[in-house]
Formats: structure tokens, sequence, C-alpha cells
């Protein structure tokens, strides 16, 4: 008798779940407007007001032809935004900063020591002012696969290659070639159930974010073949700016303290790690 009742308390609950799970509503990510709506929940806030953190950490390798990969970074990242609506969807306005680290002591890094060249360099942090979009709710798409227990993973695979703003000329030193060629590779990740709640505005998400690079142009290795790996995972932190680590924060206003907020205007073009470079070095008159 005990058994027959743990048995049929055990179908019970089984079959409360399977109808739970079936009577929950699915959100519509093949329909464009309500894709870019559900987006935006994912990535940001419908709520024009409220700025959104993305927090990353993750490591740099070296992958150089007949040579053992190389840890030769580890590093911390965020992107802080905000999202607005306009006539045909929404403008995101963000900015958004890496630091380089010491795998060993975990110091941010001002100075490096090339193991392959053998000479120290200057570190020069990812600054990338602004980092906006204009979002069209007729256009708008984005890959997605439902994966278990009520998460879907939206992602999106962005192979570049375009005219560097480091021609190899004029920056021979820190440039490979006359073309940045290169990947990014987004994945967020997220509860269904928390998108398909009614009047929701912003809803957590893990993120998974995977980049393919030349040498960086500040570790003059313009001549040597082969690439950078950077593989990072992160979250949208609850509380924005308040939840970042208190060393990032005390870094970030001590160098560029406006990046503890998204830019209050759009503007254009955006600014990528291989312009910065540019534009620094400039400034200097070192190119």
């Amino acid at each position: 008798m005990i058994k027959s009742m743990i048995f049929f308390s055990c179908m019970l609950l089984f079959t409360s779940d399977c109808f739970s799970q079936s009577k929950s509503k699915k959100i519509n990510l093949d329909s464009s407007s309500e894709a870019l709506l559900n987006y935006i929940k994912v990535r940001g806030s419908l709520d024009s007001s409220e700025e959104t953190v993305f927090y990353a950490s993750g490591n740099i390798y070296s992958f150089i032809p007949e040579q053992r990969s190389k840890l030769l970074f580890t590093f911390e990242m965020y992107n802080i935004a905000r999202f607005v609506k306009n006539d045909t969807g929404y403008t995101m306005l963000s900015r958004e900063m890496l630091v380089y680290k010491n795998p060993k002591t975990n110091e941010i890094l001002h100075s490096w020591l090339n193991p392959f060249t053998k000479d120290t360099v200057d570190v020069i942090p990812v600054w990338n002012d602004p980092v906006n979009a204009v979002l069209n709710k007729d256009e708008f798409g984005i890959d997605y696969i439902r994966m278990s227990k009520n998460r879907i993973c939206m992602y999106a695979d962005i192979p570049l290659l375009y005219p560097s703003p480091l021609k190899k000329a004029d920056w021979p030193k820190n440039s490979r070639s006359d073309w940045y060629q290169g990947a990014e590779l987004f994945q967020f990740f997220f509860n269904e159930s928390d998108a398909a709640k009614k009047n929701s505005k912003n809803i957590p998400c893990d993120i998974s974010w995977t980049r393919f690079s030349d040498f960086l142009p500040w570790m003059q290795m313009s001549d040597q073949p082969g690439y950078l790996m950077y593989q990072s995972r992160g979250y949208k932190l609850q509380n924005g700016w308040m939840d970042m680590p208190s060393y990032i924060k005390e870094f970030v206003q001590a160098n560029k303290p406006e990046y503890a907020h998204a830019p209050e205007q759009y503007s254009k073009p955006n600014m990528t790690s291989w312009k910065y470079f540019k534009k620094i070095m400039e400034e200097k008159g070192k190119n």
C-alpha cells in the first residue's frame, strides 16, 4: 500500500509538471517585432531610463602554427547600455571596456613582457565608446535554439573582414595587413518563462563570448603568423554598475569615469580597439 501511494504521488507530480510545461507560454522569436522586444529584454531593458551591465571574464590564448598555445592574459570586461524606443524600433546606446590581466597575479597589466619578441610593451585597455546600434522592428532577426528546462539561447556568429584603420605601410610593427579579419561569437542564455511573463521588461541572462583576432597592435607582432583566441563567460548584473567588482569600478573612475553610465545621445561611427590604438598613438605622436 505504501509503495502504491508513493508511486501514485510521483505520478501526480510528474503529470502536474508535464501539464504546467505544456501550458507554459512560449515567446515567438520568428516574428521580427516580437524577436526584437524579447532580445531587448535579454540584452538590456525595455525601460529606456534603466542602464544594464553585462560583465564577463575569460582567457586569451595564442595560436601560432606548430607551437603550443600559450595563456597570455586573463581579462575582465563589461558593456553598459540603454535601449531607447524610436519610430522604427529601438536605439542601443552603449560603451564597453576590457582590461588585460596577469594570469598568475590577477593584476591589471600596464606593461607586458612579450614572450615571443622579448620586448616590454605598453598595454592598452579596450575603451570602446560608442558601441551603438539602430534596431528595426520590421527587419530584426536573431538565431536561437530552445534547450532543456525552459532555456533558450539566442546567438550571433559574426565573421569580420573590413579595411583596417592601421595600414601596414603606416604601422609596420603593429599591423599585419591592410585588412582586419576576425570573428565575434555571442551566446545569450535565458529562461523562456521569464521573457513570457506579462509586463516583463528586463530579465536575467547568462552569456558566452568568443573572439578570434590578429595579435593586438600594441603587442608589436605584425610579422608573426598566428592569432589570438578570447574565451569568456558572464552574465547581466542584477543591480547594474553597483554590482561591478570594486577594483574595476576604481580603475574606471580613475581613468574614464564616464564609463559608469551609458551614452546619452546616439553617435557614430562606433569605436573599436584597433581605432582606439590608432587614436592614442597619434595623440602621442608615435605612429
